[in-house]
């Protein structure tokens, strides 16, 4: 059974506490079980990790690379957080490691601050969903395995 990869950035372990009328109520949790529910309804298995470390999230996007390659993987459902608007390491991993990738953001980035609106991550990324709350990493996975 191949995987889909969810992983979370910086801030997102807030998820249903964090001002909840921009990113409403669900908690990680609650996003985590749906995608496992999804995964599995699409014959495949999630793994989800959050980190609030960049590094981290890097080591993880090369390692998935490696599985994507030798056929184990499917891809990323990406929720990079604030890295969206500043980590170039997080956009040279997902190139690198030429690892198929969903950007995804609970909130509508384009509807707020200007400096939200910038994403180094997308010109690397297979699609983007914003702004539909939870349900954009079903859309997500979905889009990685029927696509």
């Amino acid at each position: 059974m191949r995987t889909i990869h969810i992983l979370n950035g910086p801030n997102l372990n807030l998820l249903g506490t964090r001002e909840p009328g921009v990113y409403g109520t669900a908690t990680l949790a609650d996003v985590e079980q749906r995608c496992a529910d999804v995964a599995t309804a699409l014959g495949c298995r999630a793994e989800c990790r959050q980190s609030n470390h960049e590094g981290r999230l890097v080591d993880w996007l090369q390692e998935i690379g490696r599985e994507v390659a030798e056929g184990r993987s499917i891809g990323v459902v990406l929720n990079p957080g604030a890295y969206t608007h500043t980590s170039v390491a997080i956009r040279d991993a997902i190139a690198g490691a030429q690892v198929p990738v969903v950007e995804i953001h609970v909130s509508n980035v384009h509807a707020r601050e200007e400096f939200r609106r910038h994403s180094y991550v997308t010109p690397v990324a297979r699609g983007v969903i914003a702004g539909l709350g939870p349900i954009g990493y079903e859309l997500a996975i979905r889009a990685l395995v029927e696509g």
